[in-house]
């Protein structure tokens, strides 16, 4: 008897099983009422690209502001790369949040991109690093405060939107510390001299 009960109890657990690992139905993307059409035939829009870009760009943000943490041989660039690790690390988290609200779904893992540049840095060391690393960020911010800026200005999704334009001043504020760091904690003025 208790082997009969046994094994309809594994007959139905692995029916449920079987029923529980079947692909859940898709999903609407934002903004669409009443399509049927799964998420993956249909062209992402603009904010989704934005969510999708500013997800991959600030893990890589995260890493790299680690490793400048970790090996970074000026205090400051030091200091910065913790700042970075930590504000980037909390935008995320709130664009996690974001995603899953508006059913998008964000990439695990930095792209191939962003993971050459922190194998390239990871090799430096010294002073090599802090200006590999100052000169990175610099670029990096200015086009990431030109994205945001753009979303938060013309964004459709009020949502993400919102969440651009309310994470533009600190992109602002980071641009404007490297820059300092750029000038004063590695030596460069972005001029060459004669």
């Amino acid at each position: 008897m208790k082997s009969g009960v046994l094994i309809g109890t594994v007959a139905l657990l692995m029916s449920g099983s079987a029923a529980f690992a079947q692909q859940t139905p898709p999903v609407k993307p934002m903004g669409d009422q009443g399509s049927t059409k799964a998420v993956n035939d249909q062209k992402p829009s603009a904010d989704q690209h934005f969510v999708t870009d500013a997800a991959v760009g600030g893990m890589a943000e995260v890493e790299l502001g680690k490793l400048a943490a970790d090996k970074a041989a000026n205090a400051d660039v030091k200091k910065f790369g913790q700042r970075m690790a930590d504000d980037h690390g909390k935008a995320n988290d709130e664009l996690k949040s974001l995603a899953q609200s508006r059913q998008i779904t964000l990439p695990s893992a930095i792209d191939a991109k962003h993971k050459a540049t922190i194998d390239r840095l990871s090799k430096l060391s010294g002073e090599a690093f802090d200006r590999a690393y100052v000169e990175e960020m610099l670029k990096d911010h200015q086009k990431d405060v030109a994205a945001f800026r753009t979303e938060s200005k013309s964004g459709k999704d009020p949502e993400v939107k919102a969440w651009a334009g309310k994470t533009l001043p600190t992109l602002e504020e980071h641009l404007k510390m490297v820059q300092d760091l750029n000038r004063t904690a590695v030596g460069t003025s972005g001029v060459k001299k004669p």
